[in-house]
């Protein structure tokens, strides 16, 4: 079967058989016709054909950090959700919170047949920024904000600031923080500031001390618990950059028999499962993660369309979700 034949079967011309295949604009009667004919004779495209016609593989270059992350997770679950619409494929490279591996990666679909890459980035390093300019590609990032590139990323500053008020609002004014490590600008630096400043401006400057420096894991919630404890015995609320940290600390907490929230409260970022399945749940923030990556895509999909780059940038919002 070629394309002129499934054209004669359908009663259309061998273009409309193209726009069909390449997801243009066609009536529904034609769509449906060639749908028919398609599914009976099994009919597939050689993807090797259309690349050396069209000068596009159909493929995007996905790469993230890790990918046992429920963030990551709905981020991808996003970007996904897209492609399929728009006939393309993926490519996801996970690389293991490992920023040189990302490198790799990033140089791998530079010089490998991609459309174009999105980035779901943690970290910028000088080498970061000085591959990304020499991609051939267009790319996109999604979770960092970064200048001269087409970004999607979250109000982090904000939302740790109305998290932190919210907490102290509560009667809650003997508080410490976990966060994040500060190279990771969003997670660890932003939501760190936006805790900082929420404190200061309660009038409680003592507190900004009261911090400590986790990675994204539970158990490393766990052991930073115990040593923020230590350091403050008089906590009556932790807030944590990250839900994993926040399931952590309350896992310690139960263990030393210490009541939540009723003697600590806890708080985490990121709106997870484990924000209502730990016990007791508790507070959280929810951000756009799915959200993100379909705008991502589609802000690469207008990258791929246009001739000249246009450089956007969107901020997604927020809210703050009570434990239920």
């Amino acid at each position: 079967m070629n394309v002129s034949e499934i054209a004669k079967l359908a009663g259309v011309s061998p273009a409309t058989v193209s726009r069909y295949f390449n997801n243009g604009y066609l009536s529904e009667e034609k769509r449906k016709a060639i749908q028919k004919v398609v599914e009976e004779t099994g009919y597939r495209p050689s993807m090797q054909a259309q690349t050396l016609r069209t000068k596009k593989t159909k493929m995007i270059g996905v790469v993230v950090p890790k990918i046992a992350s429920a963030s990551i997770g709905k981020v991808v679950e996003g970007i996904l959700s897209v492609l399929n619409t728009k006939g393309y494929q993926m490519l996801l490279a996970v690389a293991q919170n490992d920023p040189q591996k990302e490198l790799e990666y990033l140089a791998a679909f530079n010089g490998r047949q991609v459309d174009g890459v999105i980035l779901v980035a943690t970290v910028f390093t000088p080498e970061h920024k000085r591959l990304l300019k020499k991609l051939s590609v267009p790319v996109v990032i999604i979770g960092q904000q970064l200048d001269g590139y087409c970004c999607v990323f979250h109000d982090d500053y904000h939302a740790s600031y109305d998290l932190t008020k919210y907490i102290l609002e509560k009667g809650r004014t003997r508080l410490g923080y976990i966060s994040a490590i500060q190279k990771d600008r969003a997670v660890g630096e932003e939501r760190y500031k936006g805790y900082l400043d929420a404190v200061c401006y309660m009038g409680r400057e003592e507190l900004a001390k009261r911090f400590v420096t986790a990675s994204f894991t539970v158990s490393s919630g766990y052991e930073k618990a115990k040593e923020l404890l230590e350091q403050y015995k008089d906590l009556d609320a932790v807030i944590c950059a990250t839900d994993s940290m926040a399931a952590g600390v309350i896992q310690y907490l139960n263990e030393c028999g210490i009541d939540v929230p009723g003697q600590i409260l806890v708080a985490g970022q990121g709106d997870s499962d484990l924000a209502r399945v730990t016990s007791p749940p508790f507070i959280t923030v929810h951000y756009s993660y799915e959200k993100s990556g379909e705008i991502a895509v589609e802000m690469l999909m207008k990258c791929l369309d246009e001739k000249e780059k246009t450089i956007q940038e969107v901020k997604l919002g927020y809210s703050i979700v009570e434990a239920s």
